[in-house]
């Protein structure tokens, strides 16, 4: 009897072996199923990205990069300039994004004789009162859309410098702050040289982005014009709606803040950026602004994806947009031909990518 109890506890003993190959395929399994949550919901933002590209892409034809710059510069509270020749629907753009956003929107039109007070506003007496009542410019708005920038002379374009920095204005000795969010929209013509002037250094560095526009392709080509076509008597902007307020933006830009980076990533920003500054092919490098630049932009990008975390595709992507307007070329290497972009090509691809 106690042959057969041994027998019987040996038989119900549990197979140790088994449970270990269990575990080790359990083991094994987990690497395939993580699926890795996000610590902050992104996806309303994802969504309100998707149709505001949806909206635009109902006007604006091709042009996927331009779309997606000026998206992160409103979700980075940064400005962009966009350059590029005329007819390529640069201003056009521009005022489809403001559209499509319920905030307030100004255009100025920069021309050679144009004055700061008539961008930034002046004080103007009150015969009623006897006092001077300080009229706001065209300046105070959400989204301002600045054509031709180039056009106007350096008095005027140091305007800008204060309220493109902090957002404000100071007149008179009287701080003004501008309501958020505040974005500027600027566009210039490579070509035109008469009645033009070049923007300063310091204005540049102001910009988060500096978007090129090409030609459209064939395909885009022929897309356009059927388009045009088809509107018959109807403006191009009557298909737009507005899809986000301004207090949705101000939440999305708190959100896109807090999108995590490591420290490997802030190191791999900064060798970046200290590698245009001993650059032998570079006569001015970047400034700690364009570190800054690239880290808030590489978050949106992130974000747009989908990601509460930046990685170093992020990084690279907005690498030329983000310097190659703030530095400038030898003059040998510019009589050669070499770009800004060619430059910062060879900068990324010389600098070991963090993993």
């Amino acid at each position: 009897m106690d042959e057969n109890k041994e027998l019987d506890q040996i038989n119900n003993m549990p197979d140790y072996n088994n449970k270990a190959t269990e575990t080790d395929d359990t083991i094994n399994r987990e690497p395939n199923s993580l699926d890795f949550e996000n610590r902050l919901d992104l996806s309303e933002l994802q969504t309100s990205v998707a149709q505001i590209k949806e909206e635009m892409g109902k006007v604006i034809v091709g042009q996927k990069d331009m779309l997606d710059l000026l998206i992160a510069s409103i979700l980075t509270k940064g400005h962009a300039l966009i350059e590029g020749v005329p007819g390529v629907a640069k201003t056009v753009t521009a005022k489809l994004l403001a559209k499509s956003l319920s905030v307030g929107f100004s255009r100025i039109q920069f021309t050679p004789d144009l004055m700061p007070s008539d961008i930034l506003g002046t004080s103007v007496f009150n015969l009623k009162t006897s006092e001077f009542e300080f009229k706001k410019g065209p300046i105070f708005s959400n989204m301002i859309l600045i054509d031709e920038i180039n056009r106007a002379p350096a008095k005027t374009q140091a305007a800008l410098f204060e309220v493109m920095e902090e957002q404000q204005i100071t007149i008179d000795g009287n701080a003004f702050k501008l309501q958020a969010p505040f974005i500027v929209l600027a566009t210039q013509n490579p070509v035109e040289q008469e009645g033009t002037y070049r923007l300063p250094e310091a204005q540049l560095d102001r910009f988060l982005f500096k978007i090129n526009v090409d030609y459209p392709n064939l395909e885009d080509e022929i897309e356009i014009l059927t388009r045009e076509n088809s509107l018959k008597n109807h403006s191009k902007t009557d298909k737009i709606t507005a899809l986000l307020t301004g207090l949705q933006i101000v939440k999305y830009q708190d959100l896109v803040s807090k999108i995590l980076v490591e420290k490997h990533l802030l190191k791999y920003i900064a060798e970046l950026i200290t590698a245009t500054r001993s650059h032998p092919f570079l006569y001015l490098g970047a400034s700690p602004r364009a570190s800054i630049a690239i880290l808030k932009s590489s978050k949106a990008f992130a974000a747009m994806s989908g990601r509460d975390f930046v990685t170093p595709e992020d990084i690279k992507r907005v690498a030329i947009p983000v310097l190659h307007h703030r530095v400038i070329v030898t003059p040998e290497r510019e009589m050669e031909g070499m770009s800004s972009q060619q430059i910062i090509n060879q900068i990324i691809e010389s600098i070991e990518i963090p993993r």
